[in-house]
């Protein structure tokens, strides 16, 4: 239980924040919010199925399963694999190897239950070049999360100042307050995740109650029907109403679920029955409570896309509270991804993949708690320069969960005016 409340500080930051930013990316360009409430609706019934299929059933009960002696990520998975079968291409001996039999006998004995993938990728020489590569990809991706989702979390939450700070001031305070505050977290980072999961666990805490709470009442007061909009049938009238709008919208939605892959790449911090029990008595019915609330409140009010943002759903007189909670919490969300970007680095060291780096062991009782001085100083300045090169939630969002054509194009059509120009040069 120990574990389970620092995990809310470490693991599930970044997935709790992203009601903040995930209906403003969807409705940004593509769709528009229209009188029949068919696209919000559309949009709750992909945000539910999508929470319920993706961190749910696949991560919690399926791949935290899979761990490689109690750590998790991309490279322990094929690590772990590499064990089993022989397709292995990097060095990946482990204590436990010991008690395989394949690892004993010098061949192995023919099994009833091998299975006909793993003979097939024994057989071929080229599928272990490619089982390898998918696997470097799979980590690039995950840290590449990494540099955008402290960017986009903090960002999103700095920007609700826009509802009391007229256009002008807010465009020029926004963005060195958000490097502040990156700069802030990342000077944390060497205290270790056990004193940092204490320390941002209660924040985490309060901010699920406070979205818990805040849908509870946008569902009473606006619209008590809502829930039926978590019916598929949903899904299709969106899909008839906006056709290939709608499928370019999606990208916006896909951001519900960033942070998901933290889960398994934070295992070795925590443990399994830590983070999944967090996930599915809290964290999982505070964030579809809390996008149920944002649905109820824009059905029955309709802003136009760019004045779509979850704190036009909070009341007037909880609006300063709620968005200090929200910065608080959106510095939390970038913890989930650092901690693991430093596990998956740490891995691929060990198996030869990356340079040698200091690896700084912060606990005495759980062994994959690190953190490593030169990755936390690198993100840090790649972070600050994602900020301020794209200075737009819009473009974040669409780096993050967009098709790569999409967000070019995106990109270009309005590198003509002289605010979006840093972003074209970043790209």
């Amino acid at each position: 239980m120990v574990l389970a409340y620092q995990s809310l500080g470490v693991v599930y930051g970044d997935l709790s924040i992203s009601p903040l930013y995930v209906y403003k990316s969807t409705f940004a360009e593509d769709i528009h919010h229209s009188e029949t409430n068919e696209e919000i609706f559309g949009v709750l019934s992909f945000v539910f199925w999508t929470l319920t299929l993706v961190p749910l059933f696949k991560y919690v009960f399926i791949v935290l399963r899979a761990d490689d002696n109690g750590e998790g990520g991309t490279f322990a998975l094929y690590s772990s694999i590499c064990r089993h079968a022989k397709v292995s291409l990097l060095p990946n001996r482990q204590v436990s190897d010991e008690s395989l039999s394949t690892y004993k006998l010098e061949q192995s004995p023919e099994r009833k239950y091998d299975s006909k993938v793993k003979m097939l990728l024994e057989k071929y020489k080229f599928l272990h070049t490619a089982l390898l590569i998918l696997v470097l990809l799979g980590t690039c991706m995950v840290i590449g999360d990494g540099l955008l989702t402290p960017a986009i979390s903090v960002f999103s939450a700095v920007s609700g100042l826009e509802l009391s700070m007229s256009k002008d001031h807010h465009q020029y305070a926004v963005i060195p307050i958000t490097c502040f505050i990156l700069v802030c977290l990342f000077a944390l980072q060497h205290y270790g995740t056990h004193r940092v999961g204490f320390f941002f666990a209660p924040i985490v805490l309060l901010w699920l109650i406070c979205i818990s709470a805040l849908g509870l009442y946008n569902i009473i007061y606006w619209n008590p029907h809502v829930y039926q909009a978590l019916s598929p049938y949903y899904m299709l009238k969106f899909f008839k109403k906006t056709k290939k709008q709608g499928w370019m919208s999606l990208g916006g939605i896909l951001l519900c679920i960033t942070g998901s892959e933290a889960m398994f790449a934070d295992l070795g911090h925590f443990s399994y029955a830590a983070i999944q029990i967090a996930f599915t008595f809290l964290v999982y019915p505070a964030l579809i409570l809390g996008y149920m609330g944002q649905a109820a409140y824009l059905s029955r009010n309709h802003p136009n896309a760019d004045q779509i943002s979850y704190y036009v759903s909070v009341p007037e007189s909880l609006r300063w509270p709620v968005l200090a909670i929200a910065i608080l919490a959106s510095v939390v969300g970038s913890q989930a991804i650092i901690s693991g970007t430093f596990s998956i680095i740490n891995q691929s060291q060990s198996l030869g993949c990356f340079p040698r780096v200091k690896v700084v062991h912060t606990s005495d009782k759980i062994y994959g708690q690190i953190y490593i001085p030169e990755i936390n100083w690198i993100l840090m300045i790649l972070c600050i320069a994602v900020t301020i090169g794209f200075r737009d939630i819009k473009h974040m969002g669409n780096a993050s969960g967009r098709p790569p054509q999409s967000l070019v194009s995106c990109i270009v059509v309005n590198s003509e005016r002289s605010d979006h120009y840093s972003a074209l040069r970043s790209i």
